[in-house]
């Protein structure tokens, strides 16, 4: 009874199957491939607080089985090169604020600030110095050329009038400015380091060499809002000594980690737990004392020159998945690739598979319902008693397409008993017909029905063999 891959069959499997291929093709193009198990974060030299916090995101990051390479790197400024450059393989690394912003760098987006770096500035003097506009026509050490310390302080220079023309800026290494300072070779010094950093440090104890206390601290926040202001209690740094002397206003950046819009979603998640555990973790020095400044989570919520990426955002906020939490990180990413997947199938796929039989059998039954209604319309002018033999001959020859037709006809088993009652009702159509026959050959009718002369049969459609 039941012909397979019939035209109405593939009429209606067909397009649901391409769609059901669609759907899972749009998905597959919006969906990464398997990420690899390796990706590069720039820091800066060996040693400095930069590399030592990657070496501990790089610890969190192998305990999930990922390999995070720590790349030694020239700093900040050559950080954001790396970052910026599309041949390079580095995809993550540390910067220092107020370098660059998402205007400038559109590839790139923060996963939270991590340290503190406050900008130091040391000067030699008996008169104290509460601005940086009372440097002017001094001689300043501005950090290594090509620096963060340098970009900076030539901004925060700039801002206040003094330039290479009006004074003598100096490029150099940071530890050499202790020596520098002995020698009388210089009148100030910026700096942006940790409170930690040996040079810092030496320097705070360093005879004739004053802290400057920033009376305009407010007022450059505002102008920058990638700084922010600290202040440096009474004796803080040696309670011996009484260093500093005074509270002391500072301003100061925070360090922030940036990475490509090409990382993968995967890696990211890795790396946002990465930085969630570390900054989590007690600001405590060996010693059991606090860090005079450092960061915790509430750094990770916004950053005023890049836009957080929502999928770190959304581990610091809600932590890791089920599965990243118990699962190693092949397992549990071709898990979340495989929920992806299967999106498709619950919304089109399932859908698909309960409509296309529904709509196979209605087009199977309008096969038989087409067929009716030309058996009605056959049996509609069968009414009168008497009818020419040209009239019942084309009755007949109507039928007999009809009923040619229907014995091809083709339908699931479980429709078989509506075909077999059309079958009967040709049969019976039939019977009619013959009836009329037999009344007209006796009677010798000659006259055909007003109805079968009616203009309007001359529009009735042609009956076709088959649907």
């Amino acid at each position: 009874m039941r012909r397979f891959f019939t035209w109405e069959y593939l009429a209606v499997f067909i397009p649901a199957l391409a769609l059901a291929v669609a759907a899972v093709w749009f998905t597959l193009r919006y969906v990464k491939p398997a990420p690899p198990d390796t990706f590069v974060l720039a820091a800066a030299s060996k040693g400095s607080p930069y590399y030592d916090l990657a070496l501990r995101f790089k610890e969190e990051a192998e305990k999930k089985g990922v390999k995070l390479e720590v790349r030694e790197s020239e700093g900040s400024l050559d950080n954001l090169r790396l970052l910026k450059d599309e041949t390079s393989d580095v995809q993550a690394g540390i910067a220092q604020g107020g370098l660059t912003n998402h205007i400038d760098s559109p590839s790139l987006y923060s996963m939270g600030r991590l340290i503190i770096e406050p900008v130091w500035v040391f000067y030699r003097g008996d008169a104290p110095l509460s601005s940086i506009t009372e440097l002017k026509g001094k001689r300043i050490l501005i950090g290594p050329e090509g620096s963060g310390t340098a970009a900076l302080a030539k901004r925060l220079l700039g801002a206040n009038g003094i330039t290479a023309e009006n004074s003598t800026l100096i490029a150099m290494q940071l530890p050499d400015y202790v020596e520098t300072f002995a020698q009388g070779g210089a009148d100030a010094g910026f700096l942006v380091l940790g409170p930690e950093a040996k040079t810092v440090q030496r320097l705070l104890h360093q005879d004739g060499t004053r802290l400057m206390s920033m009376a305009q601290a407010d007022a450059l926040i505002q102008r920058y809002p990638y700084l922010t202001q600290v202040t440096m209690r009474r004796g803080v740094v040696d309670f011996a000594q009484n260093i500093p002397p005074a509270d002391t206003v500072l301003v100061a950046t925070k360090a922030m980690l940036l990475i490509r819009d090409d990382l993968h979603p995967a890696l990211l998640a890795i790396l946002a737990q990465a930085v969630l555990k570390v900054q989590s973790q007690p600001t405590l020095k060996p010693t059991g004392e606090s860090k005079i400044f450092a960061l915790g989570t509430e750094s990770l919520v916004e950053d005023p020159e890049f836009p957080m990426i929502d999928d770190a955002t959304r581990v610091y906020k809600s932590g890791p998945t089920f599965f990243q939490r118990v699962l190693p990180f092949w397992l549990a990413t071709l898990i979340d690739r495989a929920a992806i997947l299967i999106l498709p199938m619950i919304g089109v796929v399932i859908p698909l598979a309960r409509i296309a039989p529904l709509l196979y059998n209605w087009r199977m039954r309008q096969r038989i319902l087409h067929w009716y209604r030309e058996l009605k319309r056959i049996e509609q002018n069968l009414t009168y008693k008497k009818a020419s033999a040209e009239f019942v001959d084309q009755k007949e020859r109507d039928l007999d397409r009809v009923e040619e037709a229907v014995w091809r006809l083709s339908v699931p088993t479980h429709l078989s008993a509506d075909l077999y009652t059309l079958r009967d009702h040709v049969e019976f159509v039939r019977r009619r017909i013959q009836s009329l026959r037999d009344v007209t050959t006796v009677t010798g009718a000659s006259t055909t029905p007003e109805i079968a002369r009616d203009p309007a049969r001359a529009d009735e459609p042609a009956l076709e063999a088959g649907v």
